[in-house]
């Protein structure tokens, strides 16, 4: 490889994962890592939703990740990913709705939360149905999470 070749490369990966060290260190990005709630609330976008499930009747059950990450290692460390990617591309180019709607994706997977947390009620109430596709928990409980 031609000095200038590697000369090159290594300029830009020094830059690729300097940003990207500084933006993890800035942003905390360890902390989303966890399942502590106060990570949602790192970025200033999410503080209402933050202070929604303080109040809400779920705080004392469930933490952010048991309601909107899936409860399989893999698939919630993908959707954290993901969000995560989604929710900085967003909060940095100001391409967010505001108020913070849930997209179809996330919302099939607290649906699923909902589901499951609650299958003795959900079974009670069709105990011979598939439940495909299940019941839109959050048609008639949309803030129950975050009020």
């Amino acid at each position: 490889m031609p000095v200038r070749v590697a000369v090159v490369l290594g300029v830009a990966a020094g830059i690729f994962f300097g940003v990207g060290g500084y933006t993890f260190i800035y942003a905390r990005g360890a902390s989303y890592l966890t399942n502590d709630p106060a990570a949602c609330a790192n970025c200033h976008v999410m503080n209402e939703q933050y202070a929604g499930w303080m109040r809400g009747s779920h705080r004392a059950v469930a933490v952010c990740n048991d309601c909107h990450a899936p409860h399989d290692i893999a698939g919630k460390y993908f959707t954290k990913a993901l969000n995560g990617w989604n929710h900085s591309f967003a909060f940095t180019t100001g391409r967010f709705p505001d108020p913070i709607v849930i997209n179809a994706r996330n919302r099939e997977i607290a649906v699923k939360a909902c589901m499951y947390c609650h299958a003795e009620l959900t079974h009670a109430m069709a105990p011979s149905i598939d439940m495909t596709p299940p019941q839109d928990c959050l048609k008639c409980h949309a803030r129950v999470g975050h009020q």
